[in-house]
């Protein structure tokens, strides 16, 4: 799935204390600052495990130091905020008394992540106004961001959340093989659609225990140029002898913690598609597959790699096939109990992505063409151990005949 921001929800946990404060320690920062008002931030909400839906009409802030007691501050009317939550806490009212609490709170700490990102770069963190930071600026604080801290409890994996992906796979593989073939039955029977075509699938997930933050791609001829299309009933396309067809399908099974399975296949409903969606579709798979080969090769040598560094050999690939100006998006993003999840993305394309590619981590890798009359999208899934990675389901190396 390429630039399209769907959000799903996180399930609740407990904050896991003693692993931040480890995480900040290895890292050489000294503390960890949370704050929000009025649900401004909703990753502090789930790393910390505070109720997503809780009324918040004043500042609070909670400090996780590297080592010691974390530190509470909130407005007087809204006291029990973060009773759920360890460390002592300090009241206030006055914009003052914010102020010098506040300074107190961060005596001891000079480098301090925030969900910060320089010149927001990463927008989907950099989520503290530019009033909160220069306030803290002011009392002398070095802020850094809190990217990886994200992403190593936002969007690392155990291994029963590993175990469900997989169980997504193989259902989400064998629905989209079996499109592929609902497709020909129909259209050698009366005909079909999009619309239709995405709603067999929907009804399939259904079967599978499969649930989904959004309905799959079904995209015909010039709507797979489109990655942002999506059918329904009102602009709903034909599928016919002749077609290209373009299959978009992401879902995770219906248990608590389950994380999302996303893959991307094209197929012609005929015998021979035409050469230049052929050649489109071999530029993309070799693009595709250097991604794979570079993430596998770098990780098994111990490499520390970055998202952006993903993103490079795809789109020099794609670049040397004379395709460039046809890649409008990065080459993926990370996956999770969310479909877009908030570990690094593939990309250095709209955004410089260094945050690093982390163990037990999942992502995408997706490279697409896109023209007026067609695009051509492959895309993989690859999860990131200790010291291997892997694709973790089929590799398309052929356009589907139909």
């Amino acid at each position: 799935m390429p630039v399209r921001h769907r959000r799903g929800s996180y399930d609740a946990h407990l904050m896991n204390l003693s692993a931040i404060q480890s995480e900040l320690r290895d890292r050489n920062i000294d503390a960890w600052l949370f704050y929000d008002h009025h649900h401004r931030d909703p990753i502090a909400y789930r790393v910390l495990g505070l109720p997503e839906k809780l009324m918040v009409t004043r500042r609070w802030f909670y400090l996780i130091p590297a080592q010691g007691e974390p530190q509470k501050l909130v407005h007087k009317i809204e006291a029990g905020h973060l009773d759920t939550l360890p460390g002592g806490k300090q009241t206030y009212s006055a914009w003052q008394e914010l102020f010098e609490s506040l300074k107190e709170m961060l005596r001891s700490s000079r480098d301090v992540a925030m969900q910060y990102w320089p010149n927001n770069g990463v927008f989907t963190i950099s989520l503290v106004d530019a009033g909160t930071v220069d306030l803290l600026r002011g009392l002398g604080k070095n802020i850094v961001s809190s990217g990886d801290l994200v992403a190593q409890f936002e969007a690392t994996l155990t291994e029963e959340q590993i175990k469900t992906h997989f169980a997504a796979r193989d259902s989400i593989d064998a629905i989209t093989a079996e499109a592929f073939k609902e497709i020909g039955r129909r259209v050698r029977n009366g005909g079909t659609d999009e619309y239709s075509i995405q709603q067999w699938i929907l009804e399939a997930f259904h079967r599978e225990n499969l649930v989904t933050c959004d309905p799959p791609v079904v995209a015909v001829n010039a709507n797979s140029g489109n990655p942002h299309y999506g059918p329904d009933p009102s602009t709903s396309k034909p599928i016919r002898e002749g077609d290209f067809v373009l299959l978009d399908i992401w879902g995770k099974k219906d248990v608590p913690d389950a994380v999302y399975y996303d893959i991307t296949w094209t197929g012609f409903v005929g015998t021979n598609p035409p050469e230049q969606i052929q050649k489109v579709f071999t530029v993309i798979r070799h693009a595709r597959d250097a991604g794979a080969q570079f993430v596998r090769e770098s990780i098994a040598a111990g490499k520390k790699i970055c998202g952006y560094q993903v993103d490079d050999p795809v789109r020099e690939s794609i670049t040397k096939a004379g395709f460039a100006k046809q890649f409008v998006h990065r080459t993926g993003h990370s996956i999770g109990t969310e479909i877009h999840a908030n570990g690094a993305n593939m990309d250095n394309l709209e955004v410089h992505d260094e945050r690093l590619v982390l163990p037990n981590s999942c992502f995408s890798i997706e490279p697409g063409v896109y023209f007026p009359e067609f695009g051509v999208r492959s895309e993989i899934n690859m999860l990131v151990r200790s010291g291997r990675a892997e694709v973790t389901g089929r590799m398309q190396t052929d356009i589907v005949i139909i």
